[in-house]
């Protein structure tokens, strides 16, 4: 649109601002379309939901440990003496008009927020998405979501019920279980002996200014990156690594993105209307001499809580220090040691495969069977110490030993994984066997033919040129090799040692790979169909993969194409 026809005040704008020249270089920019790429749109909604929310909440929430005594409309709690917090929570529930509804939408919204991050997150693992040029923005997306975890940790321990002191009781015992700085830091926390008089009020600076403002950096960033690199798209006909076919940002992305903002708005209040979410009113005040039973936190904290209670519990003193071993592994070493090794894994797996090559066509999860066993045995070990953190309600339903309980996901904390690795790794193995099959015969038509010499064979059908191309559409993998041990002039080859281990790797990533066939042998394949059967009306194409032509079909041909 030319500048001349904007309307006045825009026209005012552009003068100063030049939004025409910045419109017309970012919104047409292209995005490619699948259904999966809604995942972070939903945590982008759900972030700003949370935002909407909380101001209204912080307009009547009393961020104060100061006792006063109850006199709201909750009659069972009149009279009981509770902190400021806890009494404008029952207010903000019983008082305000709509308190309750957006009390329970804002704590709904936390946890959709993390749990789309999450997928988000498995999305973009078992599809490549992180590999370069991304690793920055995988560590960025890491860092939101562990914001993520820690802001509504904090935002559940704000009303100072019983439920939530609880929950704060558990986490100043891991943090007293630091040698030597642990008790210096619980009272830093809470300013004092737990609960302290400042716990609240700290806490209500870090859940409204610090946290969301980190996090809203790192959407900002995060959303920049991805612009910059281009969005990634599923290998499909005329997509290659230097392309992206999609729909331009607007008038389509926008239309849509507005759409699905409103949808996510309205089953996120749908939810808060017709589905309880902690009724603080039932819990009661915190006291630090009473603990409820059954007590569980927001499910994304459960896999901490089940690491504390599967751990036996053993200690050890060392010159007059007490080290807490039941709490120092499971608590400060487990945790920082997955999350670590979480955010770091596609600079490992760069560093295994030597991969260094940037990669714009995302990968199906069959193709790389070791990550995707990886990815597996990763959801199976967060899954069971999840499992953990409510062995006492598993007991108590189902009849059984909690001690059997304990002891069986003691067990099946380390060999689960593995085993759910092996597992997944040959039935995404099995699936490349069955796509190549697929390549080389075509389908199975179930049509028996006879031929003239007597035999009976089943009639193949040729699978579309379009969906070889897809199957096609990835790199064939080879492992390392670390080359000879002296160069040309005989001198020993620096890091040897390193580049052997680096090396055992990559031939253990890369294990009983199936690589895709070549267009020889699709082509051998196909002539050796026509001779032994005799498939005169049959034909095949040879697909070379993501560098071939493949024509765009009618149902893409409006789509557009941005290099």
């Amino acid at each position: 649109m030319a500048t001349k026809e904007f309307p006045p005040p825009v026209k005012w704008a552009d003068d100063r601002l030049g939004i025409g020249k910045i419109g017309k270089n970012n919104l047409r920019k292209v995005f490619p379309d699948h259904w999966s790429f809604m995942l972070g749109e939903i945590a982008l909604y759900s972030f700003i939901i949370l935002l909407l929310t909380g101001v209204f909440l912080t307009f009547w929430f009393k961020p104060s440990m100061a006792e006063v005594e109850y006199q709201g409309s909750y009659s069972l709690l009149k009279g009981l003496h509770m902190s400021e917090a806890y009494a404008s929570t029952l207010d903000i529930s019983f008082d305000v008009r709509g308190g309750l509804l957006m009390r329970q939408i804002h704590h709904w919204a936390a946890i959709l927020f993390v749990a789309s991050m999450m997928v988000h997150l498995l999305r973009t693992f078992f599809t490549g998405a992180f590999r370069k040029p991304r690793e920055l923005n995988w560590v960025i997306g890491f860092a939101m979501l562990f914001l993520g975890i820690i802001e509504g940790f904090i935002g559940y321990g704000l009303p100072d019920d019983l439920l939530s002191g609880t929950g704060l009781r558990i986490t100043q015992g891991m943090i007293q279980a630091s040698p030597v700085i642990g008790t210096w830091l619980s009272f830093f926390i809470f300013g004092g002996e737990f609960p302290g008089d400042d716990m609240v009020s700290r806490f209500f600076t870090i859940h409204v200014l610090l946290i969301p403002g980190l996090i809203l950096a790192l959407v900002t960033a995060h959303l920049f990156l991805v612009v910059y690199h281009k969005h990634t798209q599923y290998p499909g006909p005329g997509r290659t690594q230097k392309n992206v076919i999609g729909y331009p940002l607007w008038p389509v992305y926008t239309a849509k993105a507005g759409g699905f903002f409103f949808v996510v708005f309205g089953i996120t209040a749908l939810m808060g209307a017709l589905l309880q979410i902690n009724p603080v009113w039932l819990y009661g005040p915190y006291n630090p001499a009473e603990v409820t039973a059954g007590s569980q936190p927001d499910w994304y904290m459960g896999w901490l809580e089940g690491s504390v209670r599967l751990m036996p519990g053993f200690e050890s003193t060392f010159w007059g220090i007490t080290l807490s071993w039941n709490l120092i592994i499971p608590a400060l070493l487990i945790p920082p040691a997955f999350v670590t090794l979480v955010a770091a894994y596609p600079f490992i797996e760069q560093w295994i495969t030597g991969d260094h090559r940037d990669h714009h066509l995302l990968d199906r999860p069959r193709n790389m069977p070791t990550r995707t066993g990886i990815g597996a045995a990763f959801i199976t070990f967060y899954g069971l110490l999840w499992i953990g953190g409510g062995n006492d309600l598993i007991a108590t339903h189902f009849g059984i030993s909690l001690n059997n309980v304990t002891w069986f996901l003691r067990f099946a904390v380390f060999l689960g994984p593995v085993l759910a690795f092996w597992v997944t790794r040959r039935i995404a193995i099995s699936l490349q066997r069955a796509d190549n099959e697929r390549l080389l015969h075509g389908l199975e038509s179930g049509i028996i033919v006879r031929s003239p010499d007597g035999e009976y064979y089943e009639k193949h059908s040729p699978i579309s040129k379009y969906e070889a191309y897809s199957l096609t559409a990835r790199d064939r993998t080879l492992p390392l090799e670390i080359g000879p041990e002296t160069d040309d002039n005989g001198v020993r080859a620096p890091r040897r040692a390193l580049k052997k281990v680096r090396a055992s790797l990559s031939r253990f990533y890369f294990a009983d790979a199936v690589q895709k066939p070549t267009a020889a042998e699709i082509e051998e394949a196909h002539a050796h169909a026509h001779a032994a059967h005799g498939h005169e009306d049959d034909h095949h194409e040879a697909v070379e993969g993501v560098t071939g032509t493949v024509e765009v079909d009618d149902a893409t041909a409006h789509k557009v194409v941005e290099h």
